[in-house]
């Protein structure tokens, strides 16, 4: 029991940190988009607008 319930804290906390990780990454990336122009600008803010759970979803997917 006590294995059980620390693997699924364990799974919770990983699982908070990848969604952290994305939010920063996506967050830098949209800042290098602020370097473009216009036209490649919104493009780019574009491409950076998945929410994580979307991109959970794909990454899923592909590793099928």
């Amino acid at each position: 029991m006590k294995a059980t319930l620390l693997v699924l804290a364990f799974l919770t906390i990983s699982a908070c940190s990848n969604r952290g990780i994305y939010e920063s990454l996506q967050a830098n990336r949209r800042y290098e988009c602020t370097k473009l122009p216009p036209v490649q600008y919104q493009q780019c803010m574009k491409d950076t607008n998945k929410s994580f759970d979307q991109y959970e979803l794909e990454r899923k997917e592909a590793t099928r």
